[in-house]
């Protein structure tokens, strides 16, 4: 039967769970069949019902049977759907973006909040225009606050996901280079990013901003803001302790000063849990409740990882790469107090004309930096560096020159782009 989005919302509160994948399809759910550039998920309406969902959501009338629910266009739909449910709530919704650290930085909050608050938050790396709606409708009448991952590719995404979304805080992480490809160069990222700014400065929200940040400060001027980091001008201050390898805050509390030892390899994750202790003091997260979340949190999937082997110690951050976090991981891994260093770095991808420069001032960084051993992964680098180091078209073939050489008493960074699967290399290590 074709659906009003009234009629579906009534449906959704029946069956809460959604699925926009038919291989995984739990008893009860609602399939929306979205399509792709190689799939229509209409196909797969009439098998996901089968297999147990409820109803399936489909914009294409020869797909119709008893268990159906036409509309319009099924992505539309589930993005009103979303809005819909979001104004049923009338909670905090705090948006969280950048070109770095944001997925960490979202983790952060979200383990401070947690300890005083029922949250909603954006699970993994669902950050996109499917993803984010799907996240909004997680909310449950217990939910007391919402944190929502927004990523994106091109101009205009982030603004789009501000529209059913409706942030209400927001905070961006950073803006560096990234997805220059997609953005049309540095000056698109920022006019990119900034339309979370756009859109709180419109509505009247409050921003979190890292005072340290030069240019963050001057995208906010004259808004509603609090500031946190480094910097005398922070509301939220601390800083890095001297331990390079696992981030030591020492937050400037208004009981004094905190010391907080973290999880986190890196001084690059400072201003990642500073946001993180400025919002829950905003949210009046008790001093004891925010340090211990925040010591407690141990990161994962390949995100600033340090792990020992029987015979090396390694920093895997192997989930994502542009030049600006390759940089400041390479920077704090120079300061690493070791014996034997190697570097294991993978490409950095949708840099687009800009890969080859970028490419070749990380190139030319490494080399200045001096490590005992360095080793490239993928085509970029390995037309940047073949000459002056050890180079592989993949990871797979990285790995088996790393079985063969057995490395053993190295401490060791792994990085690069998720598509790059620089995690392979682990067996070898």
């Amino acid at each position: 039967m074709r659906a009003t989005l009234d009629e579906l919302y009534n449906i959704f509160l029946k069956y809460r769970t959604i699925s926009t994948d038919s291989r995984q399809i739990p008893d009860g759910c609602l399939f929306f069949a979205l399509k792709g550039e190689n799939f229509d998920g209409n196909v797969y309406a009439k098998s996901a019902v089968e297999s147990g969902a409820a109803y399936a959501v489909i914009d294409n009338a020869n797909f119709e049977n008893e268990k159906t629910l036409l509309v319009d266009d099924v992505l539309t739909t589930l993005q009103q759907l979303a809005l819909m449910h979001r104004r049923k709530h009338q909670i905090p919704v705090l948006a969280i973006t950048g070109s770095n650290g944001k997925t960490t930085t979202k983790e952060l909050i979200n383990a401070v909040l947690c300890r005083q608050y029922r949250v909603t938050a954006t699970r993994g790396n669902l950050n996109n225009h499917i993803g984010v709606p799907l996240t909004l409708l997680e909310i449950t009448a217990d939910t007391e606050l919402a944190i929502i991952e927004m990523g994106a590719n091109h101009q205009g995404e982030i603004a789009q996901l501000c529209t059913f979304a409706e942030p209400t805080h927001g905070m961006i992480t950073n803006i560096g280079k990234a997805h220059l490809g997609g953005f049309g160069g540095y000056q698109g990222v920022i006019k990119a990013k900034s339309e979370l700014y756009a859109w709180l400065r419109y509505t009247g929200g409050k921003v979190f901003v890292n005072a340290a940040n030069d240019m963050l400060m001057e995208l906010t001027a004259g808004m509603n803001r609090i500031l946190y980091g480094s910097d005398q001008r922070a509301s939220c201050r601390g800083t890095a302790g001297t331990d390079i390898e696992m981030l030591v805050i020492q937050w400037n509390s208004d009981a004094g000063i905190i010391p907080i030892h973290t999880h986190l390899v890196g001084n690059y994750n400072f201003e990642n849990a500073m946001a993180a202790i400025c919002i829950g003091m905003t949210f009046n997260v008790s001093n004891e409740k925010i340090r211990s979340a925040i010591s407690d949190y141990i990161p994962s999937n390949s995100r600033s990882q340090a792990m020992k082997t029987a015979k090396n110690s390694i920093i895997l951050d192997a989930y994502n790469a542009n030049p600006t976090s390759m940089q400041a991981a390479l920077s704090n891994f120079s300061q690493v107090k070791a014996n034997h260093k190697m570097v294991i770095l993978g490409d950095m991808l949708e840099l687009g004309d800009e890969s080859p420069a970028e490419h070749q001032a990380i190139v030319n960084l490494v080399e200045e930096s001096g490590f005992e051993k360095v080793i490239f992964v993928g085509p970029e680098f390995k037309k940047a560096a073949d000459q002056r180091f050890k180079c592989f078209a993949h990871s797979a073939e990285a790995c088996q020159w790393l079985l063969e050489q057995k490395p053993e008493g190295y401490t060791i960074l792994i990085k690069g782009s998720r598509g790059i699967k620089m995690e392979k290399v682990l067996d070898a290590l």
